[in-house]
């Protein structure tokens, strides 16, 4: 699915996704990522929901969020509660949907000027 949200000022969205992939601005990515308005993260060590380890929320929390959207792929999944700890411990916001959502969810936020960040997982 096309999303078409333009930016005006510059900062990154999700503007398309489907089985096995997401676009940020216009660019294909076919690999775990997290995006912030700012940044996008391909190296991000999560790669697949059961390899999900506190680790990945500490990453996810060093950037600084007031709130944290996790995409599980095509089907809702929650984590363990220990895992996101760390978020919880700092009034992190952490919103877990399947990855289709939490593009659109992401789109909303970032357009609203909120610090959030996005941790999809593709595979």
């Amino acid at each position: 699915m096309k999303l078409q949200l333009d930016s005006p000022t510059g900062q990154n969205v999700f503007t398309g996704y489907g089985s096995g992939y997401v676009q940020v601005n216009g660019q294909r990515y076919e690999c775990s990522l997290v995006v912030t308005p700012a940044r996008i993260i391909q190296d991000w060590p999560a790669s697949r929901f059961e390899h999900l380890a506190a680790s990945h929320f500490e990453f996810l929390l060093a950037l600084k969020p007031e709130i944290v959207l996790l995409g599980t792929g095509a089907k809702l999944r929650f984590p363990p509660p220990a895992l996101s700890r760390c978020l919880t411990a700092a009034h992190v916001g952490l919103e877990v949907m399947d990855t289709n959502a939490a593009c659109r969810t992401y789109n909303i936020l970032a357009a609203e000027g909120r610090n959030v960040a996005t941790a999809i997982l593709l595979g």
